[in-house]
């Protein structure tokens, strides 16, 4: 909620990806920071997520690549703050780091974007669709295993949104699948064929939410913070992220949670895991909650976390 006065005006430097997308959601919070009377500058920075494109994250490091630098930039106090989108923010921040802004959240729908196929069932004989999620491969897994289609190839996908689109320009795939946020956000929304619903693809921990990182220790910022933060988001992300961190929070583990508020003001949350394998079938898991405050959203997250491994689902053991 915002405070009752406005924060001291401040000078922040926002620490961001210098991919277009990345770009446009740190421009978006300068451009509200600036509203509130803060002096906003932009540091941009290309993270190992950028750099490493031959590979899929789950075998080069995960999430963490793409929010490391900026850390150091926080670290170091050449940035005040980071911008990212929370689905690519590791479930544990490390010590010294904390969570200080979720805000209002976008479509957290994934999209099909084609430019012949309206959908699966439209794919033609041996039809290749790309993506960069195993959450996503899983999900499409068993779509199209439902519509018989086990001629359909799901090839790995990764790259920044226009490389991406680029991609599937020049042939290299039928189809791909991405987020409809960052689609809508770059106005690309008209490259939107369809919209999966989320019972069909439900969504990642955290998708189409713009969460900001900031050293701990710096309650200036918080409060300067305060005016952006979106508490029905931060609760519903909240969830999503504890089951997530219930299962180990890794990108080698296939695995969807979307919470969204009920007509009676209660928060439902559905999550999905695979079996990395693919021996085993999708495992599901869904509660509702009165949910008031993070603690109660957490334990709803909790609760679903222990009903998906009660039904078989196996948690991502961390190293010791």
């Amino acid at each position: 909620m915002p405070s009752a006065s406005p924060a001291a005006p401040l000078a922040i430097t926002i620490a961001t990806r210098e991919s277009r997308l990345a770009l446009w959601q740190a421009e978006h919070v300068k451009a509200l920071l600036e509203a509130q009377g803060h002096r906003v500058t932009l540091l941009g920075m290309t993270t190992l997520g950028d750099q490493i494109l031959d590979r899929s994250l789950s075998k080069v490091g995960g999430k963490g690549l793409f929010v490391k630098e900026l850390e150091t930039a926080l670290d170091d106090g050449r940035a005040d703050i980071a911008v990212h989108s929370l689905k690519d923010v590791p479930m544990d921040l490390p010590p010294g780091f904390e969570l200080a802004c979720v805000m209002e959240r976008e479509d957290p729908r994934d999209a099909w974007v084609s430019p012949h196929c309206s959908g699966l069932a439209d794919l033609p004989r041996d039809g290749v669709v790309g993506t960069s999620s195993l959450r996503r491969v899983v999900l499409l897994r068993a779509a199209l295993d439902a519509l018989g289609r086990t001629d359909v190839r799901i090839e790995p996908l990764r790259g920044n949104l226009d490389t991406r689109l680029r991609k599937l320009d020049e042939g290299q795939y039928h189809a791909i699948v991405l987020a409809a946020a960052g689609l809508k956000r770059l106005e690309l929304a008209s490259r939107i064929r369809a919209i999966f619903d989320t019972n069909t693809s439900l969504p990642a921990a955290g998708q189409g939410a713009l969460g900001i990182e900031i050293r701990a220790g710096r309650p200036e910022l918080v409060e300067a913070l305060r005016p952006l933060v979106h508490m029905p988001s931060w609760l519903r992300v909240a969830a999503e992220r504890t089951v997530s961190r219930a299962m180990g929070g890794s990108c080698s583990m296939p695995l969807a949670a979307y919470a969204d508020w009920t007509a009676d003001g209660q928060l439902q949350l559905d999550a999905a895991w695979g079996d990395p394998e693919g021996h085993t079938p999708l495992v599901q898991a869904s509660a509702r909650a009165a949910v008031a405050g993070l603690d109660a959203a957490e334990a709803l997250g909790h609760s679903v976390a222990l009903m998906l491994q009660k039904a078989g689902a196996r948690p991502v053991l961390k190293e010791a």
